[in-house]
């Protein structure tokens, strides 16, 4: 592939994300030292350059949640400099009453096209985000979660092996919404039993027509970039949402805490080296192109 479309990759400034300010804290992707700082366009360009990456998605980077226009507003702004990203999932607090206000404020930025709100929930609480693990079954969050068909705007969908179940449902509530799985549903566990766990919950979205996954962030639970791990799961992945509903992503510059660009990609094309050109061409460029609507 010579055309690579990076699904999921974060800029920041270390003054606008709570997260990176004060003492140290314990995080599900380990001790991030390297990461307490600013990381702008142009060090993501210098990241990707020589990788055959030519259009990017940036996604929310949990911002304080009543900033949620001025992330999109400064992310539109690096846009119009750089030329990069091309397209913005946000954040909007799905959880009250009526979502549309929110949405409605975002609605005037172009590179808008969907909208992330974390809802993944552990017993270990490192790994726990949202205040509880049955969000995605919750009627309400489903009406507000429909609401964003009326917007043309996708759902990037965060949750763990054990609430697959609900999320299929989620996805079952809102047919005309596209939902992205982030990380290729977060295999946390690599027990047999979690595997297997996994692999059901997956089994559930993949038969919602309206759920991708997308292939990233897998180094998160083992901090580093394992080729044979990461081709296991892709693979796995592909087998269930088959190539046209899978796309790639980096998650940087988390995943710059153990590796660079270059050998993250290289991991990528091993995990998908027997596969068709066309296939190929699926996971790395089209599916993010079409569910993100990035030719338009």
């Amino acid at each position: 592939m010579s055309e690579i479309i990076d699904a999921h990759h974060h800029i920041w400034r270390q003054k606008d994300l709570p997260w990176l300010l004060g003492p140290m804290q314990p995080r599900i992707f380990g001790p991030y030292e390297a990461i307490r700082r600013d990381y702008p366009m142009a060090e993501f360009l210098d990241d990707i350059d020589g990788t055959g990456v030519s259009k990017s998605i940036y996604v929310q980077a949990n911002w304080a949640p009543n900033w949620y226009e001025d992330e999109v507003a400064w992310v539109s702004s690096v846009a119009s400099e750089t030329g990069w990203p091309h397209g913005i999932v946000g954040y909007a607090d799905f959880t009250v009453e009526d979502v549309r206000p929110q949405l409605d404020r975002l609605r005037k930025y172009p590179l808008m096209r969907g909208l992330r709100q974390q809802i993944h929930w552990h017993r270990n609480t490192l790994y726990r985000f949202a205040k509880r693990p049955d969000l995605a079954a919750d009627p309400q969050f489903q009406r507000n979660v429909a609401r964003l068909a009326d917007y043309g705007w996708a759902f990037d969908l965060q949750v763990f092996a054990p609430q697959m179940e609900g999320a299929a449902e989620l996805a079952a509530a809102c047919p005309e919404v596209t939902f992205i799985l982030q990380h290729a549903g977060m295999l946390e566990d690599l027990s047999k039993k979690g595997w297997s766990e996994w692999r059901e919950g997956m089994k559930r979205l993949a038969d919602r027509p309206n759920v991708v996954s997308k292939l990233s962030g897998l180094g998160t639970f083992i901090h580093r970039n394992d080729p044979e791990h990461i081709g296991s799961v892709v693979r796995a992945t592909v087998k269930l949402f088959g190539p046209e509903r899978c796309l790639f992503g980096s998650n940087f510059p988390i995943e710059k805490l153990w590796t660079n660009y270059s050998d993250l990609v290289s991991a990528y094309k091993e995990a998908t080296a027997r596969m068709s050109k066309a296939d190929k061409a699926a996971i790395f460029h089209d599916t993010a192109a079409r569910v993100y609507r990035l030719d338009t």
